[in-house]
């Protein structure tokens, strides 16, 4: 692991924490934006929803070019062309 940071946050009456400056700066988060937390047992990661989102979208499809038959860059630059034009009339 790399880029390890421990630092401690206290929780608050409402349950809320402060993020320390470092974490922030680490996850790549600032004011407004949105983090997943995943408990896993006794241990909670905190991740840059963002990033989450775009991981499980990529383990999610995963797989699927091979599924269409779309073995070739252009196959799939093709059918992207193809998809997004059906909702240009949209």
């Amino acid at each position: 692991m790399e880029n390890i940071i421990v630092d401690n946050a206290k929780v608050m009456a409402k349950g809320q924490i402060t993020l320390p400056k470092d974490i922030r700066a680490l996850l790549g988060v600032t004011t407004g934006d949105r983090v997943t937390l995943v408990c896993d047992g006794n241990r909670v990661y905190l991740m840059n929803s963002a990033i989450y989102a775009m991981q499980m979208l990529q383990k999610n499809m995963a797989g699927e070019a091979e599924k269409a038959n779309l073995s070739r860059e252009e196959e799939i630059d093709a059918l992207l062309k193809d998809v997004r034009s059906e909702f240009e009339g949209i």
